[in-house]
């Protein structure tokens, strides 16, 4: 007898987790099914966990894998044959492991949504519940695709944030490099113009004395440093501080409002998928939720889904919320009155994800000048210390 743990979904779309006892795996399910649970992911914890492989796709790799699954599938290449080549291409060695370790499952007779569920972690959430999904439709090679294509929208998302983000990064650093070096090494090179410590302006011996420190106790500024990121890291893992911090975010002016921007793109995109593949309207609202990684808005949405399982629609849930903007719960409404949800939301994915595009590079457009200007005040300020020094040593000089 084999132990296992398991997560799963009730008839509501709550999730379960707990352990069971069983032969195999399909015995699992067979008992979960029999409980009224809909198993998601499991684990064999009798096996040793030095078996497993930390592995974790990527988002643009999982878009690729998605693609050449469902292109594979469409020409007519059997689910076994197509996991063969492509654990056979890949070059990553944990990626291969983890391939070929659902490639032997598959081969055994297992689902291939029960192969990805032995792999806990390693493929998404979402990733696993639209698998099943098309295996229970018949359109895996439909679903992969829309999954695909899901990925690859979130990459590209991803990977704008990332480029924009780079020069104000680029800018920052310089910046902690030029004050460093302005009060470490630049400054201290005026010290001997000094005649009259008594006499000295109090910006220049506010600035002197900071300079004494960075070069005397740099260590306690190093280790104040590290102490402070240590703190912030324990306290944004209790859920109370992470919580009040997910708020903050979407309350402060520009990010806030990009922000809720890609949560609506990327929320109005997962429901489409999820919808269209014929799972629950509980179960679509839980998983897109899910995929933002925003405990406010994640917390908020627990009404929205109590409401649902009482039959109120979508948009009025959604509306009295307060976290999305007003057009996209008319969007909502919209698609509810016309049965087409899927079909709308896939659309207002695509406009929410130009409107990020378009708040990405107004937030960049705003930190870069912002950055400029502390750069510009930083130095002005060493300036305006330095040249009371240098004029009094000057002028001492021609007294001689």
């Amino acid at each position: 007898m084999t132990t296992f743990t398991y997560v799963a979904t009730d008839t509501n779309g709550k999730k379960v987790r707990g352990k069971e006892n069983a032969e195999n795996s399909q015995e699992l399910i067979e008992k979960l099914r029999q409980k009224g649970l809909f198993c998601t992911s499991y684990k064999d914890v009798t096996k040793s966990k030095a078996s497993d492989v930390k592995f974790k796709f990527k988002t643009k790799d999982l878009a690729f894998f998605c693609r050449q699954l469902a292109a594979m599938l469409t020409s007519g290449i059997s689910l076994v044959k197509s996991l063969h080549i492509l654990q056979s291409q890949t070059e990553n060695k944990k990626q291969k492991q983890v391939l070929l370790d659902i490639y032997e499952e598959v081969q055994k007779g297992r689902s291939f949504s029960e192969a990805i569920a032995t792999k806990p972690g390693v493929f998404p959430d979402l990733f696993v519940s639209m698998v099943s999904a098309g295996e229970v439709s018949g359109n895996l090679d439909m679903i992969m695709n829309r999954v695909a294509e899901h990925y690859a929208k979130d990459s590209k998302t991803q990977n704008k944030i990332k480029g924009a983000m780079i020069y104000p990064i680029v800018l920052l650093v310089l910046l902690v490099v030029i004050f460093i070096a302005m009060f470490t090494t630049i400054l201290p090179m005026f010290r001997d113009l000094i005649t009259d410590e008594s006499e000295m302006p109090a910006l220049s011996a506010v600035m002197f004395a900071i300079s004494d420190f960075m070069i005397g106790y740099w260590y306690i500024l190093v280790a104040v440093f590290v102490v402070i990121v240590i703190i912030i890291r324990i306290i944004l893992k209790t859920p109370a501080s992470r919580l009040k911090y997910d708020e903050m975010l979407l309350r402060l002016p520009k990010v806030g409002k990009l922000l809720r921007t890609i949560y609506t793109a990327r929320f109005s995109r997962t429901m489409a998928n999820l919808f269209s593949s014929g799972m629950q309207m509980v179960e679509c609202i839980e998983k897109s939720v899910g995929t933002l990684g925003n405990s406010y808005i994640i917390q908020a949405f627990d009404d929205v889904i109590e409401n649902v399982k009482r039959g109120e629609a979508l948009s009025v849930a959604v509306g009295r919320i307060n976290v999305f903007e007003g057009m996209f719960v008319s969007i909502i409404y919209v698609g509810e009155e016309a049965g087409a949800l899927d079909t709308i939301l896939e659309k207002s994915s695509d406009y929410y994800d130009e409107e990020a595009d378009s708040a990405i590079s107004s937030l960049v457009s705003l930190l870069e000048p912002v950055m400029i200007i502390f750069m510009g005040i930083m130095i002005g300020c060493i300036l305006a210390g330095v040249f009371p020094i240098l004029y009094s040593g000057m002028e001492g000089m021609g007294n001689m």
